[in-house]
């Protein structure tokens, strides 16, 4: 586990990291996002069903695919030609509309025995009709495109928790902690996220803590997706089942490490947001706490803080490699935290949910000083927090969320979500979904000519109100559908002044197959 904390911020983080060493893995949780409910029984797959009825010692195996295909439109800001950097730009140059259809495979074949499994996972990508697509752009542009099928999971488990407190999981595999805030598998993308890993657990009724270390792998176009042995991935993940009654309590220690010699590697089939990242010794120390299922009753809360120190560069997608090796560290301290409470109508057949989400994540005071106090949101899964329209990161962000969800029938689900956002720090970038700053560089401060640093603009980003529905109308299928509208705020309008801005609308429908 590569960890290399500097003696400086061991001496004033000590108590942190410690306190972060004193709580695990848990599934994530539902609190406050729109999860689509399961078919009426377990449905394993045709081929699974098949095989375990003529042969009971086939339910070790799992043989299937998952098949997922969405049609996305994208109406004044979003994944689109224009790129974050024009989102509600209304000129027509700036070509902020996008209409695409996502398709992807995912077979898999795993088998679970007494003390040893093994899992391995295919998984092609497709888009079609992006406007993304550039024939001369790294990845041709396309961030949720894989040309052929490549491995997504392949990993080998030892171990049987029941008799034994350790296990072992080495290989691609996904990793999933918390509410996936920071740690995610982030499946709503089209190529999802896994990684290269060596995981240790050590679980028994009162303690529990995964150990891992290895590195997220890259989507190449080009080549076969894997890891780059410049960019580490480590952490520690506890967890104390017992520790309090009501309460699932857990903590942890994430280390991120890229050498600055990252810059140099070949990216040409690695697309942006996903590009080179900068060089950067980022460790995130976090504490988390949410109450059980029923634990009160109707009511539910969880809390998230996580503190971050260390040091990076201020390197972009768009940087040269000369600008990214030449990059200054940056002394860098962050802070982040989540807030939130439910409240559910239990004696309701329909399971009405009201839920209050307060989401914070710190920006930089000042863009020419050698420190840096924006948050950096790692490895998350965004699109379940700040708005279905994918347009926030927890960077620089004040989210003020506000949902309700209800149950028509066992089998289907319907969300209505507000969102509000403002910006931590006017002295800090809008930061899109993927964390990279919305920043033209040849509009002048305070010009309303775009998006850059513009201290004495409004905070207030704009307000997002989503619509999202689910049916699991088969017990192998699953349909979903969302209309969303941001309503611009005081920074939007000011930093599009000049050219003119106008409101954004999503829309998608999703159809999912578990066969």
């Amino acid at each position: 586990m590569k960890i290399t904390i500097p003696a400086a911020v061991r001496h004033s983080f000590g108590p942190i990291a410690l306190l972060a060493l004193a709580f695990s893995a848990s599934p994530p949780s539902a609190l406050g996002q729109f999860v689509p409910p399961p078919p009426a029984r377990p449905f394993p797959g045709f081929a699974n069903e098949k095989l375990r009825a003529d042969n009971v010692y086939m339910s070790a195996w799992d043989i299937g695919v998952n098949y997922r295909i969405r049609s996305e439109d994208k109406l004044g800001a979003g994944f689109t030609d224009a790129g974050s950097n024009w989102d509600f730009s209304q000129r027509r140059i700036d070509d902020n509309n996008n209409r695409y259809l996502l398709s992807r495979v995912m077979p898999r074949v795993a088998y679970a025995g007494k003390r040893f499994a093994f899992t391995v996972e295919g998984r092609a990508s497709s888009s079609i009709g992006d406007e993304r697509f550039n024939a001369t752009a790294a990845g041709k542009g396309l961030t949720e495109n894989d040309s052929g099928i490549d491995v997504h999971q392949a990993f080998l488990f030892i171990g049987n928790h029941k008799e034994f407190p350790v296990s072992l999981k080495i290989g691609r595999q996904e990793l999933v902690y918390g509410d996936q805030r920071l740690v995610g598998h982030f499946r709503w993308n089209n190529n999802a996220r896994t990684f290269d890993a060596l995981k240790v657990r050590w679980q028994n009724p009162i303690f529990g803590v995964d150990l891992f270390t290895g590195g997220v792998v890259y989507n190449d176009s080009r080549n076969l997706n894997k890891l780059n042995s410049q960019d580490h991935f480590s952490g520690a993940y506890f967890n104390f089942p017992t520790a309090l009654k009501n309460e699932i309590t857990e903590a942890y220690f994430l280390a991120r490490n890229v050498e600055r010699g990252i810059a140099t590697d070949n990216w040409i089939g690695i697309p942006a947001p996903a590009r080179f990242p900068g060089a950067q010794d980022i460790y995130t120390a976090g504490i988390r706490v949410k109450s059980k299922p029923n634990a009160y009753d109707p009511i539910d809360y969880g809390v998230e803080v996580m503190c971050q120190f260390g040091n990076r560069t201020a390197v972009f997608p768009a940087t040269t490699v000369a600008a990214a090796l030449a990059a200054p560290r940056l002394e860098h301290r962050a802070l982040a935290t989540v807030l939130q409470a439910g409240y559910t109508w239990t004696e309701n057949t329909r399971q009405p949910r009201l839920a209050l989400i307060y989401s914070f994540g710190s920006g930089d005071k000042s863009a020419t000083d050698t420190k840096s106090g924006t948050f950096q949101n790692l490895f998350p899964t965004n699109h379940l927090f700040y708005g279905y329209m994918d347009l926030n990161s927890l960077q620089n962000l004040h989210d003020l969320r506000l949902a309700y969800t209800i149950k028509p029938t066992p089998t289907s689900m319907i969300a209505l979500e507000g969102h509000s956002h403002f910006l931590n720090r006017a002295t800090d970038f809008w930061y899109n979904v993927a964390g990279v700053p919305r920043n033209v560089t040849t509009a002048a401060v305070g010009s309303g000519a775009s998006y850059r640093i513009n201290p004495n603009y409004g905070k207030h980003v704009g307000n997002e109100l989503d619509l999202v529905t689910g049916w699991t109308f088969r017990p192998y299928a699953q349909i979903e559908a969302a209309a969303c509208h941001y309503f611009r705020g005081s920074y939007i309008k000011e930093s599009l002044a000049a050219v003119g801005s106008k409101d954004a609308s999503y829309f998608y429908v999703q159809l999912t197959l578990n066969l």
